[in-house]
């Protein structure tokens, strides 16, 4: 997705123990508060929900590795 063209602004570009919820600015709190908003207008819900879908995945991949 497109979302994740964010991480190439970041050094290091790649970084397996690094969380990219609030580090991306496409993953920062703002962000998903606007995907969030999304869900309500009719022409964009569909694209806010694969935002949302996508933040959630991040967010379990951030989860996952602090166990």
């Amino acid at each position: 997705m497109l979302i994740d063209l964010d991480h190439l602004l970041a050094t290091p570009l790649f970084d397996a123990n690094r969380c990219s919820i609030n580090f991306h600015p496409l993953h920062s709190y703002f962000a998903i508060g606007v995907y969030v908003f999304m869900l309500l207008p009719k022409p964009t819900r569909i694209l806010g929900l694969g935002l949302c879908i996508h933040i959630l995945a991040d967010s379990l991949d951030c989860w996952l590795m602090q166990l």
